[in-house]
């Protein structure tokens, strides 16, 4: 047995190149207006028609379920090498289930779900069923926000260097300073020798 996916799409190249990123795996059919992928794992037949249609719909959204959260990682991984922008949540309760899963958008609005089920959940009464099996963020870039670490941390060192470098100059101004006081005590015995003499020479007036 194997199940069957046919979505409609506005750009079939784009989509195409999307879902390649995504199975890692090309089409094994491509006409002007449709395109095929034959998956073995997951086994799936998986279609796409160029039609025009308005967002949303009444499909909430796709997922592949795993067996392990290093499955989910390793997915995720996949796909943000490849390119795409992934939404990761981990230990998330959706659909009265604790799962960890990692999100991706096709260029239609299409949301998939990598995921696994860690166990089952009994959510309170105000559960909000809308918004179940929903990406509570926006699809974020690892990549990116990795480089935005690196910028950040470079920018710390930068400040850390500073800082070092004006304390030695603080250390340097303290040492100028030990010498000073050093060189006022030595001179306050010869202040108080001039102070005697004008004493003596103040009395014989």
């Amino acid at each position: 047995m194997k199940t069957h996916i046919s979505i409609n799409v506005r750009d079939v190249s784009r989509s195409i190149d999307f879902y390649s990123r995504m199975f890692g795996a090309d089409p094994v059919k491509i006409r002007d207006d449709y395109a095929k992928f034959d998956i073995s794992n997951p086994p799936l037949n998986f279609t796409m028609n160029r039609r025009a249609f308005e967002q949303g719909g009444t499909l909430s959204h796709l997922g592949l379920q795993v067996d392990s959260t290093a499955e989910v990682v390793e997915i995720g991984t996949r796909w943000r090498e490849s390119g795409l922008i992934t939404l990761d949540e981990m230990e998330t309760d959706c659909c009265y289930a604790l799962q960890d899963k990692t999100w991706i958008q096709d260029p239609d609005g299409n949301r998939w779900e990598v995921f696994t089920v860690l166990a089952d959940t009994n959510p309170i009464a105000t559960y909000a069923a809308s918004a179940c099996c929903a990406p509570v963020g926006e699809a974020v870039s690892i990549g990116q926000n990795c480089a935005e670490c690196r910028v950040q941390s470079a920018e710390c060192r930068v400040q850390s260097a500073e800082c070092r470098v004006q304390s030695a100059e603080c250390r340097v101004q303290s040492a100028e300073c030990k010498v000073q006081r050093s060189k006022i005590k030595d001179q306050r015995p010869k202040f108080k020798d001039l102070s005697s003499k004008f004493s003596v020479l103040s009395s014989q007036f």
